[in-house]
């Protein structure tokens, strides 16, 4: 029997691919050993998001091949894709988006050309066709993540995933529910939609998010729903009341800002406003009780100043999200951003960032305290040992975890949990 590795970066959606990818190979006859193992191939998802990104892709394929000087590597996804299909020294097979469905079909080509490089890319920005990948079991046991849309047609100006994963295509209605019947025929209890920009979901079928989270209610043995990454544009009346009304819905919404200043979120192409934005915040507010919001903010973005920065920084302390990610700006080669002047410092961004963090970690102290004597619901994930002692650890519906002291296993159950202090809360 072979043995197969896989390793994966990148976001949730490259995540859903990897394993997909992985079970794939499972039904085919491979044996999944650890990517530190010695394989006969090693399949790397691939990520391009920034230069960083670009490196570590590059890292893992060279990794890979000192492993086993013998084994097939694979190099699949964006970075590949904004490569053009280039090949590393190291890579034997190159897999672009929209191909990974063909994975075993492209490993046994390789094989009957005996070893042969091999190069499987299609002008992603020319393509309608969803890539259809299916998962019935995930590496998380209670939440699976489940993909149903790709693409994207913003083109923010710092973001070079337009140009790798094509236009937005969606998943259809019927092969999404399907897949999440079997997951919870399989036990899960918990789903996540997800998709490169998952607001747009249905813009290319005459379908709507709204629409699909409604009939993934319907759906027996699942109890929980939680939603990607969303855009504020999405973040209407009718879709918050519609979705306040479902209970299955988890009230945490992870809503994309990268800046609380208007002229910077110009130069990023954004298409909104700041005060726009933070109406879809107090929308939120009003139709769930403290919800979790949490988002996205780049800092150091081109041309950003001092005055802008401070309007940024104050904006989000108005906000008071539960987790504020920072980024530092990184230019990604290949985008409008990239030779925009007045690139900021190094030193500057790092600067910004430090207090932006110090503000998301006052922010995040003061949502989980007002926890404190609260009863909160959670889906049962693990047990651990602390100190011989046995914990139990799972997720709010907020998506804040939380550890409990308990004599039996209740994994994959929900259960309730008083929140006696921010000792029982992980990050």
């Amino acid at each position: 029997m072979k043995k197969a590795a896989l390793h994966n970066l990148g976001c949730k959606v490259n995540a859903y691919e990897t394993e997909a990818m992985q079970e794939l190979l499972v039904r085919n006859g491979y044996e999944i050993v650890p990517f530190e193992e010695k394989a006969d191939v090693y399949i790397i998802n691939t990520c391009t998001v920034t230069n960083m990104a670009d490196r570590k892709s590059r890292q893992m394929l060279h990794r890979a091949r000192k492993r086993n000087k013998d084994a097939v590597v694979v190099a699949c996804g964006c970075y590949v894709q904004a490569k053009d299909g280039k090949q590393d020294e190291c890579v034997d097979i190159v897999i672009g988006n929209n191909r990974k469905k063909n994975l075993i079909e492209i490993l046994a080509d390789y094989e009957i050309r005996t070893k042969a490089n091999r190069t499987d890319l299609i002008d992603i920005n020319h393509t309608n066709e969803y890539e259809e990948l299916h998962l019935e079991r995930t590496a998380e046991h209670t939440r699976a993540y489940v993909k149903v849309q790709d693409g994207c047609n913003q083109f923010c100006s710092y973001c070079i995933i337009p140009y790798v994963r094509g236009r937005v295509r969606s998943r259809s209605r019927d092969s999404v529910l399907r897949e999440i019947r079997k997951l919870a025929d399989n036990g899960y209890k918990e789903v996540v939609l997800t998709g490169i920009h998952l607001s747009s979901y249905g813009v290319d079928t005459k379908d709507g998010l709204l629409n699909l989270i409604c009939a993934v209610h319907e759906i027996q043995g699942i109890k929980r729903i939680r939603l990607g990454s969303l855009e504020p544009g999405i973040i209407t009346e009718e879709f918050v009341k519609t979705i306040a009304e479902l209970p299955k819905i988890c009230p945490h919404f992870h809503l994309s800002l990268q800046s609380g200043c208007d002229a910077t979120l110009k130069r990023m192409n954004r298409r909104y406003t700041s005060e726009e934005y933070y109406e879809k915040c107090v929308l939120l507010r009003k139709y769930f009780t403290r919800p979790a919001l949490t988002t996205d903010v780049i800092t150091g973005f081109p041309g950003e100043t001092e005055e802008e920065f401070a309007q940024s920084k104050a904006f989000i302390d108005k906000v008071g999200f539960y987790e504020t990610h920072v980024f530092k700006y990184s230019k990604r080669e290949g985008t409008k951003a990239a030779v925009m002047e007045n690139q900021v410092p190094d030193v500057v961004k790092t600067a910004r960032s430090s207090e932006l963090l110090e503000l998301g970690r006052k922010k995040q102290a003061a949502y989980e305290e007002a926890m404190i004597g609260t009863v909160q619901e959670i889906l049962v994930e693990e047990e651990i040992l602390i100190e011989e002692e046995r914990y139990q650890t799972g997720h709010t519906r907020e998506y804040v975890k939380v550890l409990q002291k308990t004599d039996e296993n209740r994994v994959n159950e929900i259960v309730n949990v008083e929140i006696e202090s921010r000792l029982q809360i992980i990050h």
